[in-house]
């Protein structure tokens, strides 16, 4: 077994096709799909509040909209660190477009930090597992949440948030699956390509992205 705390984060180039690489030798049947998808890069966010504050944000949103509310939040002042983000009202951050549920959701962010009971220098280096956990232990965090910080913030090698509809789709797609896989079932089936689900799930978003929108194949 691979040992995640000494192998590659996925936060470079090299350490993502170090990954895709180990994930194709193990599993044959994914060559075809990286073949298709073409070039896979790192998608990296900055780590820790302001990371999370990113995620939490781009909650069931398109990333266009993701894209111009994070714009106006991160101009508000003292918006990316805790401290700062609660001296910010709740009229203000949702005047930059937060919902009330987002804004409860980083203000119990904010006061873990401020308080003491989150350490993202030490949650970045634990196990996923255990990192999941201490998140969804949080107002308004809930599993894809911490899955998706861990992936796009901490560079964390073997996450895989198998309830983003995306990797569902494109997962029954490239797999010629009769009909798309449950939450459950997809788990089920990452669980296959541990100790490398990040890579998978990052080959899956791209061939989602290249393939399924080209060819027009993005039913409901």
């Amino acid at each position: 077994m691979i040992d995640t705390a000494t192998t590659p984060r996925i936060d470079t180039p090299e350490g993502l096709a170090w990954h895709l690489d180990a994930l194709t030798e193990r599993v044959p049947r994914l060559l075809p799909v990286r073949e298709r998808a073409g070039l896979v890069s790192p998608r990296i966010n900055p780590r820790g509040f302001a990371g999370m504050a990113k995620v939490i944000c781009g909650q069931q949103l398109s990333v266009a909209s993701a894209a111009a509310i994070w714009s106006r939040f991160a101009a508000l002042p003292g918006a990316l660190e805790p401290e700062g983000y609660l001296r910010l009202s709740e009229e203000t951050v949702r005047g930059a477009g937060f919902s009330r549920g987002k804004f409860l959701t980083v203000r119990a962010l904010a006061e873990a930090v401020t308080e003491g009971r989150l350490d993202f220098a030490l949650l970045d280096g634990l196990p996923a597992g255990e990192a999941i956990a201490r998140l969804v232990s949080l107002r308004g965090i809930g599993p894809w949440t911490a899955e998706v910080y861990l992936l796009f913030c901490a560079g964390h090698p073997d996450v895989f948030p198998a309830g983003d509809l995306a990797l569902l789709k494109a997962a029954q797609h490239a797999l010629l699956a009769a009909d798309r896989p449950s939450i459950a079932q997809m788990a089920d089936m990452a669980r296959e390509w541990s100790p490398h689900r990040s890579a998978a799930a990052l080959l899956f978003w791209r061939y989602f992205a290249v393939v399924m929108r080209r060819e027009g194949v993005l039913a409901s």
